[in-house]
């Protein structure tokens, strides 16, 4: 399964110049996640991540579900 994900341009760049020349973006992502916890993952990610407002009411909405899921 693929997956299509949106990124600012300087974000691309900085990714392109971090990545080998035989490596696939899903290769290069593997790698820089490889041995950190979801919750060390996700601080890096603090900040750098914009969602709009109909993006984050849904996403809040999906994690109270998750939540609620998981008390049942």
């Amino acid at each position: 399964m693929t997956k299509t994900l949106t990124i600012r341009d300087e974000v691309y760049k900085k990714l392109v110049s971090v990545k080998a020349k035989d490596e696939s973006f899903s290769e290069l992502f593997e790698r820089l996640v490889e041995g950190r916890s979801p919750s060390e993952i996700l601080g890096s990610l603090r900040g750098k991540i914009e969602f709009g407002a109909d993006e984050k009411r849904k996403l809040l909405a999906d994690i109270d579900q998750k939540r609620k899921e998981l008390r049942l």
